[in-house]
């Protein structure tokens, strides 16, 4: 392998690691039922906070509650999910490389 790529391959992991530093400070909010479940998720997929607001919270609703949590929750990795994977495209130019996501 030559210098140059040598070279080429160390910036580019000083970027990658870089990249993954911002995307862990980087917040995605997401709501269900009309903004009554909001989660706050980094990313990497790490859950900062759920907050629910107490108007939906009825013991004889439970099932509701858990549903709107649960599609919060899947909604907010899929969108953390996509931002990391752009991310690390741009910086990769579109290359897949084993171990990054």
């Amino acid at each position: 392998m030559s210098q140059f790529n040598l070279r080429q391959i160390q910036e580019l992991q000083a970027k990658l690691v870089k990249a993954q530093e911002e995307l862990e400070k980087t917040n995605i909010e997401v709501s269900a039922g009309g903004g009554a479940i909001k989660i706050i998720i980094n990313g990497h997929q790490q859950f900062q906070s759920i907050t629910i607001s107490p108007e939906v919270v009825n013991p004889e609703e439970i099932d509701f509650l858990q549903d709107l949590v649960l599609a919060a929750c899947n909604e907010s990795v899929q969108k953390s999910q996509e931002m990391a994977a752009q991310s690390m495209s741009k910086l990769t130019g579109g290359m897949k490389i084993p171990g990054l996501f």
